[in-house]
Formats: structure tokens, C-alpha cells, sequence
């Protein structure tokens, strides 16, 4: 079995080929903090993957087999840049969602998967009327508040209302998580 390290790095150069532009998988500019963060994925990634996997399988759930669509989930620390917990890239097949799980607490996980995953099952970066549609049943299925919009969800004030639905609670430091201090 390969060192944390080359694991971390060789997952993370795998999950950079996933993303929509390898950049908006970032590690920070200290040498110390990358080996870190690197030997810490090399270590614990699998399970973190694991958990985010038992949150795809809990949306799964939500629907039918035959209204499914194929999707991976997968950890990874994002770029600051893009200022979002987390992302998919919906031209691949199947669907790839990323999670930045240093950004959102892990109580939480379940709350940015449901998120994303509705943004994967319509191949659609939107939050409308569908998008409203598909995150009100997972939220009704998983136990979790459903959004309340005024509209039919394409209003202004409902799409950002949607843009961060379900709550998530923010962490103060993302990359310290990445380093082993979660």
C-alpha cells in the first residue's frame, strides 16, 4: 500500500481530472500545509467518501430506480475563488458532485449532498422551478425542512432563497479540517 501522501496527492490529481477545470481543486501555497493536507486524504479519505456515499444513498432512496440518475460523490478541498461548499460537474456521466467537507460542519453533510444532488438529478446548474421541485421531495424524504418560497421558485428573491438550500452551518477555517484538526 502507497504512503498517505502519494495517496492523498494521486487522489486528488484523479479528482482534479473529474472537476470542471482542475483548478477549482486548490491546496493552499505552503509546502507544510499541502504535505499535510495530502497525507491526511491518504488517511482518511476513504471513510470521509464513505460518509458522503451514505448521503448519495439516502437521496437515492428518494426516488425510484428507474428515475435514479448514475451519479459519484467524492471529498475534495475546493478553491477559494469559487466560494461555494460544493459543486458538480454535470457533463460527465455519470454526474461527479464534489464536497468541499472542510467548508460545511459534517452534521450538515447530508444538507449540501441534497443540494447538489438536485442540481445532478436535472443536469442543471439553475435553482427554478424544478430545482425547487426535486430539493422539496428530498427534503421530505430525508426528514429535512422543506424550502419555503413564495413563487413557483423563479422569482429573484426564491432563487436566492434556493441558492442555499438547505442550510448548511459554515466553518471558520476550511483548510483546518483538511489538515487534521476538524
Amino acid at each position: 500500500m502507497a504512503d498517505p501522501f502519494v495517496r492523498g496527492s494521486d487522489y486528488l490529481n484523479r479528482v482534479r481530472q473529474l472537476a470542471l477545470d482542475p483548478s477549482d481543486i486548490e491546496l493552499p501555497e505552503d509546502i507544510n500545509d499541502r504535505i499535510r493536507i495530502c497525507t491526511w486524504i491518504g488517511e482518511h479519505g476513504d471513510a470521509v467518501n464513505a460518509e458522503l456515499q451514505s448521503c448519495l444513498d439516502a437521496c437515492h432512496q428518494c426516488f425510484g430506480g428507474d428515475r435514479r440518475r448514475p451519479m459519484r460523490i467524492l471529498a475534495a478541498p475546493l478553491a477559494e475563488r469559487l466560494g461555494v461548499d460544493a459543486l458538480c460537474n454535470i457533463h460527465l456521466d455519470p454526474v461527479v458532485i464534489f464536497v468541499d467537507v472542510g467548508r460545511i460542519d459534517p452534521a450538515d453533510w447530508l444538507s449540501v449532498v441534497v443540494h447538489e444532488y438536485a442540481h445532478a438529478h436535472l443536469k442543471s446548474p439553475g435553482h427554478g422551478r424544478s430545482f425547487l421541485e426535486v430539493v422539496t421531495h428530498l427534503c421530505l424524504g430525508l426528514g429535512l425542512p422543506p424550502p419555503t418560497v413564495e413563487g413557483t421558485g423563479d422569482a429573484p428573491d426564491d432563487e436566492k432563497l434556493l441558492r442555499h438550500w438547505p442550510h448548511c452551518q459554515s466553518t471558520r477555517d476550511p483548510q483546518r479540517w483538511w489538515r487534521g484538526s476538524p
